[in-house]
């Protein structure tokens, strides 16, 4: 049996059952004042206009349901396609199209676009997740160039006009960060590592110029590109340069285009895939989990996400 053939993929009442299991794992909570106890569930009834997946609060008398304070309030979509979405994106190494979506679920492609940016937010990282490399552990740090800046002429040659992607990876913990940079030099990346890394963090880049500075307050080590060495010893990038591999494979051949201002999502999409997938210890329906855990406390309307998609993304 195909695992796409679960209850919470095909019925409403199971889908907001499964959604119930993985936020309220403690119990209901009251979305508005916070009461645990005194909740109850309201029997769906489509022919009064009941909606499925509906509590009301003894306290405060109010009614609420799971979806409210996380990116799937106010969706208009039935939950268990959502669901399915989710599960597609995080199983799918290099990513599905909003169009994909679209065809798949049998929603409008504007639909599928907006949900696949709900749930490229809800993978993004928290705030306070760990710095890297806090073990004492090797991080790498790399840069890349896809796409093109705005404003900016593509040139006979170099990555001027391309946008920045600037990536670090922990190998000990198998986690990956992206950012996108509107510049690289070494105040921008020495910010970035400095912000990101652990103090006791052994960094491994390149001998790309804007990290020159890093021995002063990192260890660091670095290979010569510059000279044709990629290895030294433990020293190298190659598995960060693994992680662009993927990136890149994903976003010319899945989305193929990607404005700068949707850029931050679809890493976090790619960082988060990375930082879940097998070798770290999940599989496909724990990706799946996680990514339903990250959708509380975020919000994204649409106007947030620019103006209409692109016919490609």
């Amino acid at each position: 049996m195909s695992v796409l053939s679960r209850p919470e993929f095909h019925s409403e009442e199971a889908a907001f059952a499964h959604l119930e299991r993985i936020i309220w794992a403690d119990g209901v909570v009251c979305t508005h004042c916070g009461c645990m106890g005194r909740v109850t569930k309201v029997k769906a009834n489509p022919a009064k206009r009941i909606r499925e997946g509906l509590w009301r609060c003894g306290d405060c008398k109010k009614q609420f349901t799971v979806k409210i304070g996380t990116v799937f309030e106010h969706m208009r979509l039935p939950l268990h396609k959502a669901l399915q979405a989710v599960y597609l994106m995080t199983s799918s190494k290099k990513g599905v199209s909003a169009h994909q979506l679209h065809r798949m679920l049998e929603i409008t492609y504007k639909s599928a676009w907006f949900l696949a940016h709900r749930i490229r937010e809800a993978m993004r990282a928290g705030e306070l997740d760990l710095p890297f490399g806090n073990t004492g552990g090797a991080v790498e740090m790399d840069e890349t160039f896809i796409g093109q800046e705005p404003g900016v002429k593509m040139g006979k040659g170099g990555v001027r006009h391309k946008m920045k992607v600037v990536t670090l990876v922990d190998r000990e913990r198998g986690r990956a960060r992206s950012m996108v940079v509107d510049k690289l030099n070494i105040n921008i990346v020495t910010g970035i590592a400095v912000e990101n890394l652990a103090r006791e963090a052994y960094l491994m880049t390149d001998d790309a110029g804007f990290y020159k500075n890093m021995r002063y307050t990192f260890t660091h080590g670095y290979t010569r590109h510059s000279r044709g060495e990629y290895v030294d010893g433990v020293i190298h990038t190659n598995t960060v340069e693994g992680y662009f591999s993927i990136f890149k494979r994903g976003m010319k051949g899945v989305y193929q285009h990607c404005a700068k201002k949707h850029l931050h999502r679809y890493l976090a999409e790619f960082d988060f895939r990375y930082s879940n997938r097998e070798a770290v210890g999940f599989n496909d329906a724990d990706r799946s989990v996680e990514a339903i855990k990250g959708i509380v406390g975020k919000r994204l309307s649409y106007r947030s996400t620019g103006e209409r998609p692109a016919a490609s993304a």
